[in-house]
C-alpha cells in the first residue's frame, strides 16, 4: 500500500491532508491473493490495482473505490449468481475480465449488477465474457459504459439468455463504444432517459437494440448487423436516431414503433428483409437517409402519418414501399426522395421529377407478383400502363406519394452497400 500524501503549507506545517482524494490509497493484488479482502480492507476513494492471473471469486464493491485489472486479470463467478454486485455509487470498473455467471433469467444474473442508488458507475474497458446479463443497471444515474467486450452464454437458446447491456429506470447513462454479440439483446432500455447511445457495435443478436418507454435519448453512429433485428425503438419520443448503420439483418434494420417527435436522419439500412420498419409513428422527421438493397424498403402501417420524409435515398429495393393504409401518404413536399425506381422525366432539368411518384401504383403491385415483369420496366407498354392506372382511380391503390421526387440520388457511396446482405 502507498502512503497517504501529505500537503505541506507555505508556513511551513505539514498536515495530513483531510480530504478522500488526497488519502486515496493503492491496494495490488496478485495471483492467489483475495481480491474481496482488499475491497474489505479498502477505503472510499481507494483502487485496488489486480495483477493478471485468476481469480475464482464473487465481489460486492460497497464502498466508492476502483476495481483496476492489469494484464487482464479473469474473475470467475463459477456459474452462480453475478459475478461483481457494486452497492456504492462512485464505483469504477476498468480492465477486467468478467466471466461465468450463473444462468438464472429470474434472479438476473449478470457480469456486473449494478444496484439501485450506485449512481455514476464507470464500467470502462472490460471483457465480459459467458454471462447471462452482461450489466444489468437499475435505477441508477449518470452511469458510464464504454469500450466493453460483451459476449453471452451462446451455447444457449436466443430466449433462454440475457441481454448484453440492460438498463432500468436510469437518467443520463452513456454507453459508449461497445462490442456486444451472443446475447439475446444487445441493448436493452427500459424506462431510461436523457441517454446517450454512440458508437456501439452489436452483432449475432435476436435485436441490436430493444429500447422502450424512454425519451429524450441520442443513438448515433451504432452499428447493427447479422442480427434479428437491428435497432428496435418502441414506445419512445423526442429521439435523435443519427448516423446509425444497420445491415444484413434477418427481419429489419431499424423498427420505428409507436414513436413520436423524433428525428431520424444519416442513417444506411442495406440488405435487410425491411429497411425501416415503421407501425403507429406521428409527427417525426425521416431525412437524408440512405435505404438501400432491402427485400422491402419501407413497410409503414398503422397510421403512420403526418411524418416529415425528405432527401431520402430508395435504391435497388426489390419492394420500395409496402404500404398499408386507406388514403395516400404525401412524402417529400419540400424537397422530395430518391427512388430507383422511378420512370419518370425532367424536361426543364431542374433535378426534380415532372411527375410524382407512386410506390404502390398498379405496375409496382405487378411486379411485386411476377418479378419478371422488371425486365420490362422501360418499356412503351408498361409506361402506357402506369398512365392508363392514373387515369381510372379504381385501378389505384393508396400509396406513398412523393410531389418532388429527385432524379439523382443524394449520397454518393449507395453501392457501397448493395452487398450487405444477411446470408
Amino acid at each position: 500500500m502507498k502512503a497517504c500524501p501529505r500537503v505541506r503549507l507555505f508556513a511551513g506545517a505539514c498536515l495530513f491532508a483531510v480530504s478522500a482524494a488526497a488519502c486515496a490509497a493503492e491496494w495490488t493484488v496478485r495471483a492467489g491473493e483475495s481480491i474481496a479482502a482488499a475491497i474489505a480492507r479498502a477505503a472510499g476513494g481507494d483502487t485496488v490495482q489486480v495483477q493478471a492471473g485468476h481469480y475464482a471469486e464473487r465481489l460486492v464493491i460497497d464502498k466508492p473505490l476502483t476495481l483496476k485489472g492489469t494484464g487482464w486479470p479473469v474473475l470467475s463467478g463459477g456459474g452462480s449468481g453475478d459475478v461483481i454486485r457494486v452497492r456504492a455509487p462512485d464505483v469504477t470498473i476498468e480492465g477486467m475480465t468478467v466471466r461465468d455467471s450463473g444462468a438464472n433469467l429470474t434472479q438476473q444474473n449478470a457480469g456486473i449488477y449494478v444496484e439501485p442508488g450506485s449512481h455514476r458507475a464507470v464500467i470502462r474497458g472490460n471483457r465480459l465474457i459467458y454471462n447471462l446479463f452482461g450489466m444489468w443497471i437499475e435505477k441508477a444515474n449518470d452511469v458510464l459504459v464504454e469500450g466493453n467486450l460483451v459476449t453471452g452464454k451462446r451455447d444457449l437458446a436466443s430466449a433462454q439468455r440475457g441481454n448484453g447491456i440492460q438498463l432500468y429506470n436510469t437518467r443520463g447513462a452513456r454507453i459508449l463504444g461497445n462490442n456486444v454479440s451472443f446475447a439475446r439483446d444487445g441493448i436493452y432500455v427500459d424506462v431510461s432517459h436523457h441517454a446517450v447511445f454512440r458508437g456501439n457495435t452489436m452483432h449475432h443478436l435476436r435485436y441490436g437494440t430493444h429500447y422502450m418507454n424512454s425519451y429524450y435519448n441520442v443513438w448515433e453512429d451504432n452499428e447493427a448487423y447479422l442480427n434479428r433485428g437491428g435497432l428496435a425503438l418502441m414506445e419512445v419520443r423526442d429521439q435523435v436516431v443519427r448516423n446509425n448503420r444497420a445491415w444484413g439483418n434477418s427481419d429489419h434494420g431499424i423498427m420505428l414503433r409507436t414513436i413520436q417527435d423524433s428525428v431520424v436522419s444519416g442513417n444506411v439500412v442495406a440488405g435487410n428483409a425491411r429497411g425501416f420498419f415503421i407501425y403507429d409513428a406521428e409527427y417525426n422527421k425521416l431525412l437524408d437517409n440512405l435505404v438501400v438493397g432491402n427485400r422491402v424498403g419501407v413497410h409503414l402501417w398503422a397510421g403512420s402519418k403526418n411524418n416529415q420524409v425528405e432527401g431520402n435515398d430508395f435504391i435497388a429495393n426489390r419492394e420500395q414501399i409496402r404500404y398499408v393504409a386507406a388514403r395516400d401518404e404525401v412524402w417529400g413536399a419540400e424537397r422530395g426522395n430518391y427512388w430507383s425506381n422511378y420512370a419518370g422525366w425532367d424536361r426543364d432539368g431542374d433535378g426534380v421529377g415532372d411527375i410524382p411518384y407512386e410506390a404502390s401504383d398498379l405496375v409496382d403491385r405487378l411486379v411485386w407478383r411476377y418479378p419478371s415483369m422488371k425486365l420490362l420496366l422501360s418499356s412503351p407498354a408498361v409506361q402506357t400502363l402506369r398512365h392508363i392506372a392514373r387515369q381510372f382511380p379504381v385501378l389505384r391503390a393508396p400509396s406513398v406519394v412523393d410531389r418532388k421526387p429527385r432524379m439523382r440520388p443524394h449520397r454518393t457511396d449507395w453501392s457501397d452497400w448493395l452487398d450487405k446482405r444477411h446470408h
